[in-house]
């Protein structure tokens, strides 16, 4: 399953809700948290789940909650009803394993459990990492580079200097966890080039996909995480030279005139990977 596009809709407000899976985005996340006003959660509980029970999406349909220490469960308990629409749900802020065996305790109160994309945005949550993502059914970290920055007194800036450190610790953690990698969103929705910059960027970190706040964003994340013809070809030719190169008993060959070992494989095998769980057509 493909993560590339992670696209935030906000709960609070239905059509929005409803046209979201039409973007193309790989995940399309119902946000009942940073999205909707204090005063307003309740009736953005009511329109998340009034749109689950009209909607069947081919996309990964998410929800995130508020912090499982505050209105989290009163969220839990209201989507109970609605839980079958329900592939997964983001949980905000968190800052340590603690708050994943809480949510494990919720679940169980309300009788149900869904898979956990976790987001760490705060100097805690980017220091436990690794730990909350060996954490049961966590499947994705989340980096929020946002309020990292507000919780550390960063300042943000293009080149992103100041988060790179957090970055780099979160792709780490969700690669020795075995779980997805999903980079920070870029606030304004009309920087397309810049957009662009930072999903090449993070491709370059390791991360599995990126956050997007608007569906404009989406095309653009998904094409830069999807690996292009060129990288695809390549790929296949390395793989194929590694069959024929274990039927003959040898341990290195050359592709292109590049001698290719195990990094080099394990790289296309990646590729490959990518490109099968976007829909990309590769060589059997």
């Amino acid at each position: 399953m493909a993560r590339r596009s992670v696209l935030f809709s906000p709960g609070d407000q239905p059509e929005l809700l409803r046209k979201a899976p039409e973007s193309g985005a790989d995940v399309v996340v119902f946000d009942l948290e940073d999205a909707v006003a204090p005063s307003e959660k309740s009736a953005a509980r009511d329109a998340v789940v009034s749109v689950l029970d009209g909607i069947d999406p081919e996309c990964e349909l998410c929800v995130r909650i508020n912090p499982i220490d505050g209105e989290g469960s009163a969220d839990l308990a209201a989507l109970a009803d609605a839980v079958a629409s329900v592939d997964s749900v983001v949980l905000p802020k968190v800052s340590g394993p603690d708050q994943i065996e809480r949510l494990h305790e919720r679940f169980d109160a309300v009788g149900w459990r869904r898979p956990i994309l976790a987001l760490l945005e705060t100097a805690a949550g980017v220091l436990s990492a690794e730990r909350i993502g060996g954490q049961r059914d966590v499947e994705a970290l989340l980096f929020g580079a946002e309020d990292l920055a507000a919780d550390i007194g960063a300042t943000r800036t293009d080149d992103g200097e100041e988060i790179g450190y957090a970055r780099q610790r979160v792709v780490l953690a969700a690669s020795s966890a075995g779980v997805d990698c999903i980079d920070t969103l870029v606030t304004d929705f009309e920087r397309t080039e810049y957009l662009e910059t930072e999903s090449e960027r993070a491709v370059q970190f390791g991360f599995d996909g990126k956050m997007a706040i608007h569906p404009a964003q989406v095309s653009v994340i998904n094409e830069a995480f999807t690996p292009d013809r060129e990288r695809i070809e390549w790929a296949e030719r390395v793989l194929a030279a590694k069959e024929q190169a274990d039927q003959e008993g040898k341990g290195v060959f050359a592709v292109d005139g590049e001698m290719i070992d195990a990094p080099l494989i394990a790289q296309a095998e990646q590729v490959i990977e990518r490109a099968t769980a976007a829909g990309v057509s590769v060589e059997d």
